[in-house]
């Protein structure tokens, strides 16, 4: 039981890394009230392609490495409980 805490560790701080490292690249893609005033609305092709981008890249992925996240802290808290 003891080798699979230590691969469960190993795995789960790579993902903390990792998912630290993609957060902190991300820019802000919070546009607010200044995109409406402009016009800059979901309708352009950029945001259609959105998922196409670096950008859309590092959030799909920040959101799987966030779901892997969650479910390797349950599985530790589940391993280190026995």
């Amino acid at each position: 039981m003891s080798v699979v805490k230590i691969i469960l560790s190993i795995v789960y701080f790579i993902i903390c890394l990792v998912l630290i490292i993609l957060t902190l690249k991300q820019s802000k893609g919070d546009e607010g009230l200044s995109s409406t005033i402009t016009g800059a609305g979901s309708d352009n092709f950029y945001e259609q392609n959105k998922g196409r981008t670096k950008e859309g890249r590092m959030t799909k992925w920040t959101i799987i490495l966030g779901v892997a996240f969650v479910v390797l802290t349950i599985a530790l808290g589940t391993v280190y409980v026995m």
